[in-house]
């Protein structure tokens, strides 16, 4: 079916509309040039300014089939007339042919090629022709048409493939251009929870820095103050408790400035896990003159920085809390060496307490909710896909158990990476 013209339309859609005026105007100057008929050129005028009319100013008329069929018809009756006026009209023909593979229906082409081509055969002014030489004239004018309207109707049929594919790819692109826009939303999106995520997860690392270093340390010196107040009378103690404040006060300032850095703990910066876990035992001895002894089972090995500063930051908590609340005569730490684990266990025989139901917010248990320390070990342990668990009862003492990775010192990654990959 014909369509409008458009910028959206192939060569030949501009074109074939046009070859009939080349095909009308052509004749008709060389037959008046020749021999001047006003018959001629009225039939001439009137076979393109009826194709003008219809497919030049309502080519959406000729979108219905009944008025493809009567513009083809007369047309068809126009181009007879000239032929039967002056032979040369019969070039006229292909005008004819391509129009009806451009208007009518698939198989009605055939039968407007057909039709033309009587035409053009019986409608020449040529006498002594015998009905044999007519039809062998018919029938090679309907073979030629025929074979021209395949090798339109191919063309046509090409280009409104051209067209759809081209409109797919229009649409297509489309949508990968929003993708593309809603992806770098997306990205933006992740970009800022990402930094987001950083920024809670530095406050939470110097919460928990600060609680371990500053906080204990500040509660020793209060501690060995309050000491040293109580045996103001007797000079040597007093200042052996003053010379102890004033070496804690050194140490929680280095582990500040560790902190602040996230470099090693100093007790780790120059010695393996065991080493700095009873040295952590034996200054909180001397502070705080409870026994604490430390047990190493398996063989002792290095593991990564962030294993090892978990336990020894567990092991630090541990000692305070037993120090504020559980009035224990001794502490016993073991630390196991395994496979695939190590494991930090802190007992004392102190008072005790009930533990609570877990607490979903915090993934601690309730008890734990009134002090930073228990829930600080926790997530420190949890941090690596470790397990954190707690043994007490009133009067029984307690023991907290920290279970993480044997992640060794040469790997490369972290240890939520070796997990991770490991998984």
């Amino acid at each position: 079916m014909v369509t409008s013209t458009g910028p959206g339309l192939s060569r030949w859609d501009r074109v074939w509309p046009a070859l009939p005026y080349l095909f009308i105007l052509l004749p008709a100057g060389f037959s008046l040039a020749q021999n001047w008929r006003l018959e001629t050129l009225v039939l001439a005028s009137f076979a393109m300014a009826w194709h003008w009319f219809l497919i030049g100013v309502h080519p959406e008329w000729a979108r219905h089939p009944v008025v493809a069929v009567v513009y083809f018809v007369i047309l068809l009756a126009a181009i007879g007339a000239l032929v039967s006026i002056d032979s040369v009209f019969t070039v006229t023909g292909p005008a004819a042919f391509i129009q009806s593979f451009r208007l009518l229906p698939r198989w009605w082409a055939y039968g407007g090629v057909a039709a033309t081509a009587g035409v053009l055969v019986s409608m020449r002014p040529e006498a002594g022709r015998s009905p044999g030489e007519m039809l062998f004239s018919f029938l090679i004018a309907a073979l030629i048409a025929s074979a021209i309207g395949l090798v339109i109707q191919t063309i046509s049929d090409q280009n409104e493939s051209r067209k759809v594919m081209i409109e797919q790819l229009r649409e297509t692109s489309a949508k990968l251009a929003a993708l593309a826009e809603e992806n770098a939303g997306l990205q933006a999106r992740l970009l800022t929870q990402a930094r987001e995520a950083g920024v809670l997860g530095e406050r939470q690392r110097m919460a928990r820095e600060i609680h371990d270093t500053i906080a204990q340390g500040l509660t020793a010196i209060v501690t060995q103050i309050e000491a040293a107040e109580e045996a103001i009378d007797d000079t040597p103690a007093a200042l052996a408790r003053l010379d102890t404040v004033r070496t804690l006060a050194r140490e929680n300032l280095n582990e500040a400035r560790r902190s602040v850095q996230a470099l090693r703990p100093a007790p780790l910066a120059g010695s393996q896990l065991p080493a700095a876990v009873r040295d952590v035992a034996d200054r909180w001895s001397e502070t705080t003159g409870v026994t604490a002894s430390l047990s190493v089972n398996g063989d002792a090995r290095p593991l990564h920085a962030e294993v090892e500063i978990t336990l020894l930051r567990v092991a630090q908590e541990a000692l305070a809390n037993v120090a504020k609340h559980a009035s224990a005569g001794r502490v016993a730490l073991t630390l196991s060496y395994m496979e695939d684990v190590v494991v930090l266990d802190v007992r004392d025989d102190g008072a005790g307490f009930v533990p609570g139901p877990p607490d979903i917010s915090s993934h601690a248990p309730a008890s734990e909710a009134g002090g930073f320390g228990l829930i600080a070990m926790r997530q420190r342990v949890t941090r690596l896909a470790g397990d954190f668990e707690i043994e007490s009862a009133p009067g029984e003492g307690t023991g907290i158990s920290a279970t993480v990775p044997a992640i060794p010192a040469d790997a490369v990654s972290g240890p939520s990476d070796q997990l991770r990959d490991a998984g």
